[in-house]
């Protein structure tokens, strides 16, 4: 099941370390090639079920015989998942604790600031952007992604929290906390069902938000103003909570895609890109949240 998240979406976790070779082997007569691509079943980790020998698209096969050695130790676990998604919305969390410190948002400093910060979400944009396009993931690159994006974070919030309400930032990061422990708890009772339909519907209802909010955008830099009022009062406000929701939709997809790679024994290097995608989605989720409690509270 391939995830809406953008680190996902292009390729899911790789397969080009030396562990799988799905379209290498020649189909042999009378049945399924060793090998066969996966993703033909929809899922890119499933078994190849017509062929008794391949058992795990990830298990290293014998160059001779091309059957399944024995199970390799270096696979992702749930543990590797979570401490490499600790550190990188640490570092998310640190810069943006030291950048609200440091990078002050009074009146006489607010430009400085808020330059720096749209630097840094430039910066935080072409590093995700060379990871998703990387053949395998980079640790230094998602690391650099979350110190930038944690910069960018730090300035808004910071802003948010000064001129709109204080204590908003507190109310955003708990709203993100409650929706990632609803989701997770969703997912593992089975309340929600990652399949095809899904994920058709969670990827078409995205990007037709993004295409909205790309309109909007374009209305308000030529137009002035709020440009098609998406961003602010009761058209905001439903906007925000539909994004929220898309939010819980990506996290939705994102355990799934964790779940099949651990499942299926992904190498565990890939647990950088199960935390890079975790990290994009909860950041889009506080974001969304903290912008929707900014309209709430702004309208009091």
């Amino acid at each position: 099941m391939r995830s809406s998240n953008p680190v996902f979406s292009r390729r899911g976790f790789s397969r080009d370390n030396g562990h799988a070779a799905f379209n290498a082997q020649q189909p042999q007569a009378g049945g399924p090639a060793v090998g066969t691509n996966p993703y033909a079943t929809g899922n890119p980790y499933a078994q190849d079920a017509g062929n008794p020998y391949a058992t795990n698209p990830y298990a290293p096969q014998d160059v001779q015989t091309g059957l399944p050695q024995q199970a390799r130790g270096d696979v992702m676990t749930i543990d590797d998942v979570v401490s490499r998604t600790a550190m990188t919305l640490g570092t998310v969390v640190l810069t943006a604790v030291l950048s609200w410190l440091l990078l002050p948002v009074d009146p006489a400093n607010l430009g400085k600031s808020y330059g720096i910060a749209i630097g840094a979400a430039l910066v935080a944009l072409v590093l995700s952007l060379v990871q998703s396009f990387k053949r395998t993931p980079s640790p230094a690159l998602i690391l650099g992604y979350a110190a930038f994006e944690g910069v960018f974070l730090g300035v808004i919030s910071a802003a948010v929290s000064t001129y709109i309400a204080d204590g908003v930032v507190i109310q955003a990061v708990l709203g993100t906390m409650a929706v990632f422990a609803g989701v997770l708890v969703a997912y593992k009772m089975g309340w929600i069902r990652v399949n095809r339909r899904f994920t058709g519907f969670v990827m078409a209802a995205a990007m037709g938000f993004m295409l909205l909010m790309v309109a909007n955008l374009l209305f308000s830099v030529f137009g002035g103003g709020d440009g098609l009022g998406f961003r602010s009062g009761g058209l905001g406000i439903v906007f925000g909570i539909v994004g929220i929701i898309l939010g819980a939709c990506f996290l939705a997809l994102d355990f799934k895609q964790v779940e099949d790679g651990v499942t299926y024994g992904a190498p565990r290097e890939e647990a950088w890109l199960a935390a890079f995608g975790l990290t994009m989605t909860l950041v889009w989720i506080y974001l969304e949240m903290l912008r929707l409690l900014s309209i709430l509270q702004g309208d009091d």
